[in-house]
């Protein structure tokens, strides 16, 4: 699953029964926090408690994509569930260290190191293995 708009592409790396890991690439801002807001919450909904968002490839995020991480932290979090970040960039580490948001988003190294933070049981293999028309 990959879907994007002009700026942002949300890409799915791999997930299981409780847990989803997408890859978050491009801006997230105003003109895309709808179709942010709008893609989470289906996976939610479809039943992930967890997510780990790979940002590697987050060029930029400004309040009103800060603002989303948090909602979907709090829609999360009523599910007992959590929300980890991987590789964040200087920038997002900046803005998180900035509002005081480190606590509530989490950042880890790599998915892995993300990933090692949930319940055994509620994560998804890793590293995913190759679907058979990935050759």
């Amino acid at each position: 699953m990959s879907t994007q708009t002009h700026r942002l592409t949300i890409s799915r790396i791999t997930d299981c029964e409780h847990c989803a890991v997408l890859r978050i690439s491009g801006e997230l801002d105003q003109s895309c926090e709808e179709y942010f807001l709008g893609t989470l919450a289906s996976i939610v909904d479809a039943g992930r408690r967890h997510v780990v968002l790979d940002v590697t490839a987050l060029v930029f995020c400004d309040s009103r994509g800060l603002n989303c991480l948090l909602a979907i932290r709090w829609l999360l979090k009523r599910r007992d569930g959590r929300i980890i970040l991987a590789g964040a960039g200087r920038r997002l580490s900046e803005l998180l260290a900035l509002t005081g948001s480190t606590e509530l988003l989490p950042v880890r190294r790599t998915v892995g190191l993300a990933l090692l933070e949930l319940p055994e049981a509620e994560r998804p293999v890793w590293p995913p293995k190759p679907e058979p028309d990935d050759k």
